[in-house]
């Protein structure tokens, strides 16, 4: 039994199992980066990956929390952006900053930002897809608190071992347009419908017919 022992083990050992979550997270998150056609070949589909139903249900949580680390930093990204003066580095005007007050003030909004930046790479160990998702993924969920991702079964199974395949995706980007429910149409009540024939106009018919 396993009691207290969360999570699936995909047939691998501890090590090969953060390894594989931290390549789809990172496979999922350099989907969205941007690809210089000339010598890279760009993603079918900007924001989703097809793995097997399984490690897409297991690597989700893992994706969601970097998602969520990444969107608590955005409003101390956005402060510290307000401090930082426009103007080349190593000149007279941006010596004069760093020995201000504001560059104080500044070195501690910009704290926060940076030890969001270490917990990810932390966690993924890819610099550019830590540098994608903060810059690229993260703004885009500013007012949403979780559920940033959608797990869809492939009717088509894997080649091979018949393997139940799924579709991972970032919830945004690959969204089905809505279509206003029609609704049908009936007769009115108030349409016109044909009177039926009075019952005294049959009567004498029928007696013709007996006599």
């Amino acid at each position: 039994m396993r009691h207290r022992r969360r999570g699936r083990k995909l047939g691998r050992n501890p090590n090969h199992q953060r390894a594989l979550l931290r390549s789809l997270a990172c496979a999922l998150f350099l989907t969205e980066r941007d690809v210089d056609e000339a010598f890279e070949k760009p993603p079918k589909v900007r924001g989703r990956i097809i793995t097997t139903l399984q490690k897409a249900k297991e690597v989700r949580p893992f994706v969601e929390r970097c998602i969520s680390i990444a969107r608590q930093a955005l409003p101390h990204q956005e402060a510290a952006d307000e401090l930082e003066p426009f103007i080349d580095r190593h000149s007279e005007q941006w010596r004069a900053w760093r020995e201000s007050d504001r560059w104080r003030e500044w070195c501690k909004t910009i704290a926060s930002v940076v030890n969001a930046k270490r917990r990810v790479l932390q966690l993924l160990g890819n610099k550019q897809a830590v540098r994608v998702l903060f810059e690229k993924i993260a703004p885009r969920f500013t007012d949403r608190n979780g559920g940033y991702t959608r797990i869809l079964r492939l009717a088509k199974p894997r080649l091979g071992d018949a393997g139940e395949r799924a579709v991972l995706e970032l919830v945004g980007r690959n969204d089905r347009p809505r279509r206003k429910a029609v609704r049908p149409t009936f007769v009115s009540d108030t349409a016109t419908v044909k009177p039926a024939t009075p019952v005294d106009d049959a009567k004498p018919a029928e007696e013709e017919k007996q006599s």
